[in-house]
C-alpha cells in the first residue's frame, strides 16, 4: 500500500546544470570546415550567422565575396540560409569568425584548372595595366597577360574595359598566379582557318637577325632566316624592309605554343631566286605550293606503306662484324674544340627564345 504521506523531493536546475547540457551537446568546430548557417542579423560592417554554436558567428564585410562588397545587404538576407567557411578559432567572446570569400577563391581555383586542363578559350575584360602587361579577372581571381603575349597595336593603357579572349598559361594556387596569353589565343583561332603547304598573303612587321615577323591576317608568324631562300644570306635585312608585302607558305603550325613558322625558300621555281628575282617567286608560288603538298603526301603514303623490318636473331652481334677498330675511330673523331666551335650556347637558346616570343606582337583580330 502507497503511503499517502510520502513527500516528493524537490527538483533543482541550476545554471550550471544548464551549461553542462549544452556543453554536452555542443558541436565542435575548427577552422578550415565547411557548415551551414542562417543569417541572424545584418550589421553595418558584417553579419552574424547562427551556425548552432553557443554564440552567433560573425563574418566581415571583406570576407562575403570574392569581389568588391560595399554593404552586406549586397550578398546576405536576414534569415537566408547557406555554406560558411570557418575561417578563425573562437575569441574571447566565444565567437567564431567565418567567410564566403574563401569558399568562392577555392571554388574558382577548382574551375580555373578544369578550364585549363580544358585548354578552353576564356573572355575578360582587362581592368587595369602595369608595366609588365595587363590584369583581368577570371572566375574573380586576378589574372596577369605579359606584355610579350599582349597581341594589338594598342597602347597597352587604351586596352582597360576591352573585352580580350584569352588562354590559359600557368594556374598554380599554391603561388595565387594565374597566367594567361592573348596572343596563343587568336594564334589559335587563325590557325584554325589555316592549314600546312597553305600560300598567304602576309605584311613584313620586323625584322631580327635570325628572321622576320610576318602578319598574315592580324596574326604573327616567323619566317626564319634558314627559309628565306636556297641561296646563303647574312642578315633579313638584306632581303626585306618593314611593310614589305610577301607570299608566304605555312609550313608549320604550333598551336600549343602559339607559333605559326612560315617558308619562302619552298616557294623558289630555282634556288636563290628570292634574292635575285622575287617577283617569279610569287607569279609561282601557288605552283610550288602545290609540288610542296603533293611530296608531303607522298612522303606520308611512303611511311604508312613501309612495311616492317623482321627481326632475325644472330649468334654474334652485328657491330662486332663492322667494328670499327679503336685507332680508325680515333682517327675519325671530332675533336672536342670543333664540337665545341659550333654548339650553341643554352644562353643564346634561351635569349632567342625570349626575343620571339615578345616580339610576336600583332594586330588584334576582329571578330
Amino acid at each position: 500500500m502507497v503511503n499517502q504521506n510520502t513527500v516528493a523531493k524537490d527538483v533543482g536546475f541550476t545554471h550550471e546544470d544548464f551549461a553542462a547540457l549544452l556543453d554536452k551537446y555542443d558541436y565542435h568546430f575548427s577552422p578550415g570546415d565547411v557548415v551551414a548557417g542562417t543569417v541572424f542579423s545584418l550589421e553595418p560592417r558584417g553579419a552574424l550567422i547562427d551556425i548552432g554554436a553557443k554564440t552567433a558567428a560573425y563574418i566581415p564585410i571583406q570576407e562575403m565575396s570574392i569581389n568588391r562588397v560595399d554593404a552586406p545587404d549586397e550578398v546576405l538576407q536576414s534569415n537566408e540560409t547557406r555554406e560558411f567557411f570557418i575561417l578563425t578559432d573562437e575569441n574571447e567572446d566565444g565567437q567564431l569568425t567565418l567567410s564566403i570569400r574563401r569558399i568562392e577563391y577555392m571554388r574558382a581555383w577548382e574551375r580555373v584548372r578544369q578550364l585549363q586542363t580544358e585548354d578552353a578559350t576564356v573572355r575578360s575584360q582587362v581592368f587595369a595595366t602595369n608595366r609588365g602587361g595587363a590584369l583581368v579577372r577570371i572566375e574573380g581571381l586576378r589574372g596577369f597577360i605579359p606584355g610579350s603575349h599582349i597581341s594589338t597595336r594598342k597602347p597597352k593603357e587604351e586596352l582597360v574595359g576591352e573585352e580580350l579572349p584569352l588562354k590559359f598559361l600557368e594556374v598554380d594556387e599554391d603561388r595565387n598566379r594565374l597566367v594567361l596569353s592573348h596572343r596563343r589565343a587568336l594564334v589559335e583561332r587563325k590557325m584554325n582557318r589555316l592549314e600546312v603547304g597553305e600560300v598567304v598573303i602576309g605584311t613584313v612587321r620586323g625584322i631580327k637577325p635570325y628572321g622576320a615577323f610576318i602578319d598574315i591576317g592580324g596574326v604573327s608568324g616567323l619566317l626564319h632566316i634558314s627559309e628565306i631562300s636556297h641561296d646563303h644570306i647574312d642578315t633579313p635585312h638584306s632581303v626585306f624592309n618593314v611593310n614589305d608585302e610577301l607570299k608566304v607558305m605555312i609550313i608549320d603550325l604550333d598551336a600549343e605554343r602559339g607559333r605559326i613558322s612560315l617558308s619562302t625558300k619552298q616557294l623558289e621555281p630555282e634556288p636563290g631566286d628570292m634574292v635575285k628575282n622575287r617577283q617569279s617567286v610569287f607569279d609561282r608560288a601557288e605552283e610550288m605550293a602545290q609540288k610542296f603538298r603533293e611530296q608531303m603526301r607522298a612522303k606520308q603514303q611512303g611511311q604508312q606503306e613501309q612495311p616492317a623490318v623482321p627481326v632475325t636473331p644472330v649468334e654474334e652481334p652485328v657491330a662486332d662484324a663492322i667494328e670499327v677498330p679503336a685507332a680508325v675511330e680515333d682517327a675519325i673523331e671530332v675533336p672536342a674544340a670543333v664540337e665545341d666551335a659550333i654548339e650553341v650556347p643554352a644562353a643564346v637558346e634561351e635569349e632567342q627564345e625570349t626575343e620571339v616570343a615578345q616580339e610576336e606582337v600583332s594586330a588584334v583580330a576582329e571578330d
